[in-house]
Parts: structure tokens; sequence; C-alpha cells
């Protein structure tokens, strides 16, 4: 099974870490605000957080009341940068394949995820995973790519546009075809999984939640406005899904 480490690449990691210390940026103007809105109350709740890259979330999380957080990534750069700027006496930070989770073996009130399912191979099977660590009453929210962005394979631009380069809409390339996408994004060879919005709701369904809300990214014309080279492909197609599930 593939286990993709992207982060690790030093050209990678520089351009992702220069991206999310900008102030304006994809995380935190339009992905962190949905997420966090479909959060149930923290205080008191042990999380498990898939991905945690650099620990901005699990020390937002430890800052709004979470009793304890273990925090999963497989990169060592975003670990080594999570310790150093995002610790907090509550996390625990810890190198570990979102594949291997099951050997984690205790349950938690919350599982969150932020943007890093896009990089899992078997997603049916991580669902499935996630559920036998959470308890009765848990809930798991988390973001991915929107299937209309993972559903393109580097053969044209992502948009079609004018002369002048304005965006005139987004192209979608073999949405039905799922599997592996490689591209080029920052660095040859970058990989992720493309499924179809049946596909994830199915497995969510198979595996034993219920999926309580849906949302899809969205950004205010304002900010599209004041942004147009960042934000302006934002009308033509959401970025990101979000899931918030709770188990049947």
């Amino acid at each position: 099974m593939s286990r993709q480490n992207i982060y690790d690449n030093d050209l990678f990691f520089d351009r992702f870490r220069s991206s999310r210390n900008s102030e304006v940026n994809f995380n935190d103007c339009i992905e962190t605000p949905i997420l966090f809105s479909m959060l149930p109350d923290l205080h008191g709740k042990t999380i498990l957080d898939i991905g945690c890259g650099m620990g901005q979330h699990a020390k937002q999380y430890s800052d709004m009341g979470a009793k304890a957080i273990l925090a999963i990534d497989i990169s060592e750069k975003m670990l080594t940068y999570a310790r150093e700027y995002n610790s907090a006496d509550h996390i625990v930070y810890q190198r570990m394949a979102m594949e291997d989770i099951r050997a984690i073996g205790q349950q938690f009130d919350l599982v969150t995820s932020s943007l890093a399912f896009d990089y899992i191979e078997d997603f049916g099977g991580l669902m499935s995973s996630i559920y036998l660590l959470m308890a009765d009453d848990a809930k798991l929210v988390f973001s991915m790519s929107h299937p209309m962005v993972t559903a393109w394979d580097g053969s044209c631009d992502r948009y079609t546009r004018t002369e002048s380069g304005e965006r005139l809409h987004a192209n979608v390339v073999n949405y039905c075809v799922e599997g592996r996408r490689v591209v080029h994004w920052v660095v040859d060879g970058y990989e992720c999984y493309h499924r179809t919005l049946a596909t994830l709701i199915n497995d969510m369904i198979k595996a034993g939640f219920n999926i309580e809300e849906c949302q899809e990214s969205h950004i205010s014309d304002d900010m599209r406005k004041q942004y147009p080279d960042l934000f302006g492909g934002t009308i033509h197609r959401p970025e990101f899904i979000f899931f918030r599930c709770g188990k049947r």
C-alpha cells in the first residue's frame, strides 16, 4: 500500500510552511473556519487528530479546553515544527501513518483531520479503523479536497482562462475514474487519490457512520475580489468538502 510522505521533501515542506505562515492562505481563510464551526464543545474531550501537520489545530484544541490530544503525522518535519511551535501539556505528537491507527488501542471522544485523507489509498478501510477508535457518542469531523478538485490529472490547466488570464470555468478530468492521481504541485510526483462523492458517502455509511453535516468550502465576494490571484477560482468550484459524523 502506497504511503506518501511528500511533506518531508525539503522543497515541498519549505513552500508549504511559507504558505501556512502567510497571513492570507486557503487554510486559515477558508478551511479552518468551516472545520471549526462543525466541532462539538471540546471541554474535557480526548481527541485524535489524524495528519496533524504543523500542529496548529492541535494547539487550538488544547486552548479550547480539550483534556488530551494525540496528534499523529507521517512527516517528521511537520512534527518537529509542531513540537517547537505548537506544544502544550495536553498534546502528544507521535509519528504514525494513518494506515496504522488501529494500533493506538484506545477510544476518543472526537476524531478530526484537516486535509489529510486525500493521501489514503483505502478510504473505506480508514473509516472502519476510525470507527473502532471512537467512543459510542464520539464525533468524526474532517475536511479533504473536494472531488471536483481531485478530478484532475495534470493534462490541462485547472481552469480555462481568457487571454488576460481570467478564470472562465474549472476543468474536471475523468471524474468517474477513481484512483491515484500523480501531478506536479511544487514538485514532481505529488500523489493524491480521487474518489467520487458517492464513494466517500457510501464508505462512511458502510463503516457504520451517520453523516450529520456536510459542507463545501466558500469565501466571501469581498475576499475573492481583494485577492483574485489566490481565491479567484473559488467562484467556479469548492476547494474542500467537510463532514461531521456520529456512530450509528
